[in-house]
């Protein structure tokens, strides 16, 4: 593109050079022999001031001096050269001129001017007086030459200004292509500069805000990947672990374990479901139903008892006076505690108590055990800062993430003892039906 905007602005330059320089080298030649014209009328007139009326009768002239290769001669009525250098007899210009007039000739190799030598009102001579052409030629030639010596510099000048400003108009192209090459080998953090160029200008800032926007709707994919993978990868693993226990004892109770097996498959649908919500912030179809928090805690007790009781560590759930009625987000509830029990059944020890209680007029759920969590408090939720059971470290920072998409929080309420605490909105129960 450089060398494209080179080419059209010394086009231009040159287009506009024959366009000026071609009118203007006919005008010099036309003004240099008109020029010379004029210098020979003036040599001529001031020659015939010089010849005295005695001319007539045979007296001597005293022509004034005059440029070298300049014929000025004195002619009688007659025709007769008198005086000076010129033709013998009068030609055609000194015959014109005996009629009282300034008679002008220019001819392929002479310039010829006669001049008439008038006493009174009477023409007695003429005065002619001629140059070469070639003469005034070569100084038009030299004009000439001047002429495409300034035209010459002129190009060459256009020549370092459309380099100059080539540069300027393409170096920030070139940048702007470099940075989206960048972002097509998958460099998200590559931005375009700025540029004196208000066209590129916008150009520029149009191109960060689509990686941007780009960047973020990546980063919310893989979230919900991440998400979806750690959620349904520990419903999957309970299901799979209840059906190997009913499969691997001959005694079992199917109906038992089947029934169980349809409430970890409709939990799994609630988790599939509270995902895409919260990758959607409101997933068409899915509504954001209620319960009372005691409901809802028995119901995740029914699903970690087993999986605690295998480890030889107790769970316990209690409600606090007041809190029996708090109608709480169930399916978001049930997530964010599957996160926090599988968070301290892999990094806390001891008991784990799961509590429900009333706080200012929302629903508090706290969840301790007897481990000490030495991480930074301000780390503790950030992405990968804990390892899960899948390796994803992404646990807690999903459960908060939950929280505040349905209107809540989830904080670390201690260290020592670790207790989480989740606060969720309460939900007014529905009227009854007339």
């Amino acid at each position: 593109m450089r060398q494209r905007v080179m080419r059209v602005a010394v086009a231009a330059v040159l287009v506009a050079l024959v366009l000026l320089a071609t009118p203007l080298a006919l005008g010099i030649q036309t003004s240099f022999f008109a020029d010379e014209r004029d210098e020979l009328e003036r040599v001529a007139l001031a020659a015939a001031i010089h010849v005295p009326p005695q001319f007539m009768v045979g007296d001597h002239v005293e022509l004034p001096a005059h440029e070298r290769g300049t014929d000025i001669g004195v002619y009688d009525r007659s025709g007769r050269l008198r005086d000076g250098s010129g033709p013998r007899k009068a030609d055609a210009i000194a015959r014109a001129a005996r009629g009282g007039s300034v008679a002008r000739s220019h001819g392929d190799h002479q310039i010829v001017v006669a001049v008439p030598i008038a006493t009174g009102e009477r023409v007695i001579g003429v005065v002619r007086a001629s140059t070469g052409t070639p003469q005034v030629w070569r100084r038009i030639i030299l004009a000439w030459l001047g002429l495409a010596g300034a035209a010459l510099v002129a190009l060459v000048t256009a020549v370092v200004v459309a380099r100059r400003q080539a540069r300027t108009l393409t170096a920030p192209l070139e940048a702007l292509s470099a940075k989206a090459g960048a972002v097509a080998d998958g460099d998200l953090t590559a931005r375009a500069e700025g540029s004196a160029i208000a066209e590129i200008d916008q150009v520029a800032r149009t191109q960060n805000t689509m990686v941007e926007r780009l960047a973020r709707w990546l980063e919310h994919e893989r979230h919900f990947t991440s998400n979806a993978s750690h959620q349904l990868r520990t419903s999957l693993a309970g299901l799979q672990l209840g059906l190997d226990a009913a499969a691997a004892d001959p005694d079992a109770d199917l109906r038992a374990a089947v029934t169980e097996a349809l409430e970890r498959v409709r939990h799994l649908q609630q988790t599939v479901d509270e995902v895409l919500r919260l990758a959607r912030a409101s997933h068409p179809g899915v509504p954001v139903t209620a319960r009372p928090a005691a409901e809802v805690v028995e119901g995740v007790e029914r699903r970690w008892h087993g999986t605690f009781a295998a480890e030889g560590r107790r769970l316990d759930f209690g409600v606090e006076p007041g809190g029996e009625d708090l109608r709480i987000p169930d399916r978001t509830a049930e997530q964010i505690l599957d996160v926090l029990l599988d968070n301290a059944l892999r990094h806390g020890h001891g008991a784990v108590a799961v509590t429900v209680r009333e706080m200012g007029g929302t629903a508090a759920v706290d969840v301790s055990d007897e481990g000490s969590l030495t991480l930074d408090r301000r780390a503790v939720f950030e992405r990968g800062a804990t390892t899960s059971r899948d390796g994803s470290g992404i646990g807690l920072t999903l459960a908060r993430e939950m929280a505040e998409a349905a209107g809540g929080r989830l904080t670390l309420a201690r260290t020592t003892p670790t207790i989480f605490t989740l606060l969720l909105p309460v939900t007014e129960p529905p009227p009854p039906p007339e």
